[in-house]
Formats: structure tokens, sequence, C-alpha cells
């Protein structure tokens, strides 16, 4: 069969979702379309290339080799064709991952993106950590996302570019009859010989427990062992109520029933916050993503280093240059 004249870019963005979900349901919620349409797009495009692109099975889709072969090509022109209106005001939404729900310094900036470009949609997403969204970033299913770009591997860095936004005071939450939650303030000394959980075994968080190990080093602390991995907030207090272990945490984090949340000090540890985003990509609502983590990042004074502030020697290299 000839090749056709032109391919329709929706055909290929059917063929991408499905291709990175591998499942019809789940790449048609991605692209907000019902399921028989998404189906059909594959359909026409299989038709129009004259090629099988997925073997399709009641528990699985996989590609064939046309449809790994495809895959790249398709990729670049969908990035082209997304440049292409951007540069003339016609992009489609910005999708910014702020982590979790009750965190503050991503939903900020946002926020205040949303305010100077009123004309852009930015849509908000919940990965739970940096290192996940940062594959998702790379693979273009995600545009921004917010955390510690130092706690990230360097192959994933080498993708990606950022901008310091935070050094985010760090605090612990602790079951309101514990010890320590009479305290104002807890010295991190007062925490020698407590297990503290710092999401250990979580795939999506590494960079965090990362973190917590260097600061935990020499100090008597120790990492919790992995807990059960708890999706939403409900089964996360659940799980947390049972081990009844102090939760490493940001200042700003929402305190759940039955715990309180208290600043540590001597030192103040602080957790490097970036905007991150994929190397290469053109779109005006980044652009004012960029712009308002600035403006807000000046105005609270998020980027100084307060008295006693506690950073990793590479956390601090990477935040005095970006790119």
């Amino acid at each position: 069969m000839p090749a056709p004249a032109h391919l329709d870019p929706r055909l290929l963005r059917a063929f991408v979702a499905v291709a990175e979900e591998l499942h019809f349901t789940r790449a048609a919620a991605r692209l907000y379309v019902a399921q028989q349409a998404l189906s059909r797009d594959v359909r026409r495009l299989e038709r129009e290339l004259g090629a099988e692109l997925f073997v399709r099975s009641t528990r699985q889709v996989t590609p064939t080799a046309d449809g790994e072969r495809l895959l790249p090509y398709a990729r670049r022109v969908l990035q082209a064709q997304d440049d292409l209106l951007a540069a003339f005001g016609q992009a489609r939404p910005l999708l910014v991952d702020l982590n979790s729900p009750g965190l503050v310094t991503g939903r900020l900036v946002l926020e205040r993106a949303r305010s100077l470009a009123p004309e852009q949609e930015l849509m908000a997403r919940y990965e739970s950590g940096l290192t996940h969204a940062a594959g998702e970033l790379v693979a273009g299913r995600l545009d921004a996302s917010f955390g510690r770009f130092a706690g990230l591997p360097a192959a994933l860095r080498a993708g990606l570019a950022h901008q310091p936004v935070r050094y985010e005071p760090m605090a612990v939450v602790l079951p309101e009859d514990h010890p320590l939650a009479r305290l104002a303030e807890v010295p991190l000394t007062a925490l020698a010989g407590e297990s503290v959980y710092a999401g250990a075994g979580n795939p999506r968080t590494p960079e965090w427990t990362d973190l917590a190990h260097l600061l935990f080093e020499g100090r008597g602390i120790q990492v919790a062992s992995p807990a059960p991995l708890a999706i939403g907030e409900e089964e996360f207090q659940r799980i947390m109520d049972k081990t009844r272990n102090p939760i490493l945490a940001v200042r700003s984090f929402p305190a759940m029933p039955s715990t309180v949340v208290r600043p540590l000090v001597d030192p103040v540890p602080l957790s490097p916050v970036s905007l991150v985003w994929r190397k290469g990509l053109v779109h005006p609502a980044l652009d004012a993503l960029r712009r308002a983590a600035s403006q807000v990042a000046t105005e609270k004074g998020w980027l100084e280093v307060p008295d006693g502030g506690w950073i990793p020697a590479a956390d601090a290299a990477v935040m005095s240059v970006h790119k």
C-alpha cells in the first residue's frame, strides 16, 4: 500500500498514548476521549499506514515491530506540532505536577502563573515524588514538576532543566501523644534513637529518602523501614497510625488528625525545591510558570538560607547553578 499523503496528528496522538500506557482504557482517560473513539483512531491509522501497530489481547496491548518503529517518529511529529502551536499562541494545556495536594510551594507558583497568563491553561497533576515525575517529564507525559533536582539520577537530570525555587524548612510529624509533641520546636538531637519515616521503599520518592539519610547520618537517627505503599491521605494516615513512627516532612505539611507538625532546629534542615521541566520544551505557559517561580521566590525570600540552615553540599552546588 502506498504511504498516505498526510497523517492527522490526532491519530498519532492516539497511537502514542496507547503505546505508552499499553492499555486502551488508560490511554483514553489520558486523552479525555471515549475508548471506542480511541480504538477507532488507532484502527484508522493502521489502515492508512498499511501496518498493524499493536498486538491486542484480553490481558494486554503490545506494540508490534512496526509500532516500535513508528513511536519515535510520532513523538517527534507531535512535539513539532506543539512547538508550532505554542509559537502562535495556541498551545495545549501545560501539565504541572504539584507532588501532593497539601504541599504549598508548587501550588503558590501555579496560582501566580495562572494570574500572569490567564489565556493559558495550566493543569495540576499529583505524582507524589520528583523521581517518578521526572520519568514522566522525559517521556513527554508531563511538562513540569517541583522537587529536589540533585536527588535525581544523573541519567534523568541529563534530559531535564531546572530553576531553583525554594529552600523549604523541614519538620517532623508526630503522634499527638509522642513525648516530643509538647515541644514547639524539635532539635535534631532529640530524635536520636528514633526511627523516622522518610518514604523508604517508595519508588516514587527515593530523592526524599536520600535527603533523610544525609540529614540523619552521624546523629543516631534511623530511617524507618519501608511501610506498605499508601495511595491517598486516608491510607497514608492509617499506615502511619499503625507504625507510629515520626514522619520527616516540610513545615507546610498539612497536619493529620491526632498528629502535630513541629519544626526541626539545631540545625534547620532545608529541603531544596526546583521547578523542573524537559529540556527543549517550548510553551508559553512554561514561560509564565518560570516567571511566577522567580517572582514568588523573591517576594517570600525562599532562596535565602536562614541562620543555622543545613543543606547537603551537592544540593547547594546544584541550586547555585541552573540551566
